[in-house]
């Protein structure tokens, strides 16, 4: 299977990307687009799609997102907003020329996308939606909700140094945040290499400018709520999420809900990853959703 990897220019800087499979066989099936979660994550942690190029021949394309893994680290905090990261899918598309493709975004990465998608690009066929977030402080209030369901003792290590006593670096507060991520990140023990890799490379000072404490989103992305434009989204649209999944079904529901026609998969075995932690089948509904709408 073809691998290719290379860099984008992207506002004087530079974006790496890797494409598994063959952009130039247009016989094939579409490519795929993946923007994965963070802010200040890398990619790999999605790298299990890319068995769909694999096996099934459709091209997907990975990128690391502006500051983070194999693209250009900088100290910008005027560049950790919103507009950096649409412009950026913008510009790894063109630089490829990704058109028509599909687009998946996971986490943040759904929240980029749906951003992207309401400035109605063209050329884009279909959208999942992984893990979604379509408000902030939707996604905070039950954020709250479910660090009340871990130890007492769990919560209170969490709530004192997120108050400023101590520094959320220490390993204290490292290892309770850990029992939140184990619980509703991701559920497999141990978590695979790839997932444990990406989280090892976090930018965490990326996603503090951009979002903030896990419960007390107070970043730049604090208010960010897309809800009442759903409506105006005109592509089937996938939603994918675990039963057990930090973005729960209150967080889910207004965007299957607000966009005409979209679908919804649950899996029942996984918390905020089924790419990783049900890895068959979420392929399986990903490529059907896809082959489907090809075909028609």
């Amino acid at each position: 299977m073809a691998v290719t990897e290379g860099y984008v220019p992207f506002r004087g800087f530079r974006t790496w990307y890797q494409v598994v499979g063959d952009l130039g066989r247009r016989d094939r099936r579409l490519p795929l687009l993946v923007v994965n979660g963070g802010p200040g994550l890398p990619h790999d942690y999605m790298q299990d799609l890319a068995v769909l190029a694999e096996e099934g021949g459709r091209p997907v394309v990975f990128y690391d997102q502006f500051g983070c893994g194999r693209s250009t680290h900088q100290d910008a905090p005027a560049l950790w907003v919103m507009d950096t990261f649409v412009d950026e899918v913008a510009a790894v598309r063109e630089a490829l020329g990704l058109d028509p493709v599909h687009i998946l975004g996971h986490s943040w990465g759904s929240q980029v996308a749906l951003e992207y998608l309401l400035g109605r690009p063209s050329g884009v066929v279909t959208a999942i939606l992984a893990g979604p977030i379509v408000s902030a402080p939707a996604y905070a209030a039950e954020a709250r909700r479910l660090k009340a369901s871990l130890p007492a003792e769990t919560q209170e290590i969490i709530d004192r140094y997120e108050s400023g006593d101590g520094t959320v670096e220490e390993a204290a507060y490292q290892e309770a945040t850990m029992a939140y991520y184990r619980r509703w990140a991701c559920r497999l023990d141990p978590w695979p290499p790839r997932l444990l890799r990406a989280f090892g490379a976090w930018r965490e000072d990326i996603y503090a400018t951009m979002w903030g404490p896990e419960w007390n989103v107070n970043g730049h992305l604090k208010d960010w709520d897309v809800t009442d434009r759903l409506g105006e989204l005109d592509l089937p649209v996938l939603v994918t999420s675990g039963r057990y999944d930090l973005t729960t079904e209150t967080v889910v529901r207004p965007l299957v809900e607000g966009v005409r026609g979209a679908e919804w998969v649950l899996f029942e075995k996984s918390a905020h990853l089924p790419s990783i932690e049900e890895p068959e089948h979420y392929r399986q509904v990903v490529e059907g959703f896809l082959s489907e709408l090809e075909a028609d």
